[in-house]
């Protein structure tokens, strides 16, 4: 019988996930039943959120129970169907884990055909970072023709996307990465008028400079010292679609200093700001907009996107703390099996 890898999550971390919070284990080949089938993994989506799921702390994903295979999105190939409509051989979209093979029914599954784009992208620019994108800067963002748009992650799974629609809705659109490469990189290929490095001394002065009308609409992914910049650039009714906060997500405890919030709320009121959390599944309701759009704004050669493909399962856990430190270069992929559609 065939050995099953698996990823299982042992214990809550408390700051950066470790191996040890996460170890791999051997266990048998899972069997379908009717109404199943059996996918071998081919690309493991690796994402922010996930840190949230290694938590017992209540959030919108429900946390993965101790001894359970850690939960995420996967590309891969069916290698035995007992599902009406499913044959051995459909590259399908699914939610197979940090696994190699995984039984799913119809509801968790998509057909995925490999003409019309990559398979990996399903997880990526086509899949739920893309869609992501596009429901936050479109409707919380409201992006008008004219406005600034500054976007952190920008060379991230989501904020590349950001970007690239926002020049479409004829916005100046400024990044921030942690990077000169990934700067250089959103600005040459994914076309934004200008990115600059959260890391760099200078960044707050840098970052003025390149919004020189100041912001009307700020992508949030990251939090911290990015978000304290972006705060004092805002404009009268600047909107801020917040859709990620990963600077903290490994935080141990409350932040030093006074208290700020007082400040940010006169702020918020003062210039009337308007500041929404939102999870992309909120949004079903664009999703066929969504594909209508990004599938021709692609054929068009109007959006771009990067990959970042790790290989092998057992370098998942490494690549998951390099996503939570931003060492990934685009949207982040664990490739777990060969990808026999290319």
């Amino acid at each position: 019988m065939t050995i099953n890898r698996q990823i299982i999550l042992s214990e809550y971390p408390k700051g950066m996930p470790q191996a040890g919070h996460l170890p791999m284990r051997e266990g048998e080949m899972p069997s379908p039943k009717d109404g199943q089938v059996l996918i071998k993994t081919i690309y493991l989506s690796l994402d922010p959120y996930m840190r949230g799921r290694m938590s017992p702390a209540k959030s919108y994903a429900a946390s993965v129970e101790l001894g359970d295979v850690m939960q995420g999105a996967t590309v891969g190939q069916v290698v035995e169907s007992r599902l009406d409509g499913y044959e051995a051989g459909d590259y399908v979209l699914g939610f197979g884990g940090w696994q190699e093979y995984s039984v799913q029914g119809k509801e968790m599954l998509r057909k995925l055909d490999a003409k019309q784009a990559p398979i990996s992208t399903a997880v990526g620019v086509l899949g739920m970072p893309g869609f992501t994108a596009y429901a936050g800067l479109l409707e919380i963002g409201q992006p008008k023709e004219g406005e600034t748009v500054v976007v952190s992650a920008a060379s991230g799974a989501v904020g590349q996307v950001v970007g690239q629609i926002a020049k479409l809705k004829g916005c100046r659109v400024v990044g921030v990465a942690g990077a000169p490469d990934k700067c250089q990189h959103v600005v040459d290929v994914y076309g934004f008028d200008a990115c600059v490095n959260y890391k760099d001394d200078d960044f707050e002065a840098q970052l003025k400079a390149a919004c020189p009308d100041g912001i009307d609409i700020y992508f949030e992914n990251v939090g911290g010292k990015v978000f304290d910049a972006v705060m004092k650039l805002v404009n009268d009714f600047a909107r801020i679609p917040l859709c990620g906060r990963i600077a903290h997500y490994n935080d141990t405890e409350a932040p030093q200093g006074p208290d700020q919030l007082p400040a940010f709320l006169t702020k918020l009121l003062v210039k009337r700001i308007l500041i929404k959390g939102f999870i992309q599944f909120d949004y079903a309701h664009l999703m066929k907009d969504f594909v209508r759009d990004m599938s021709s704004w692609m054929q068009a050669g109007k959006i771009q996107y990067q990959e970042d493909i790790v290989q092998g399962l057992e370098n998942t856990v490494d690549a998951f703390q390099g996503l939570l430190e931003g060492r990934n270069r685009g949207k982040l992929l664990v490739q777990v099996s060969e990808d026999t559609s290319r």
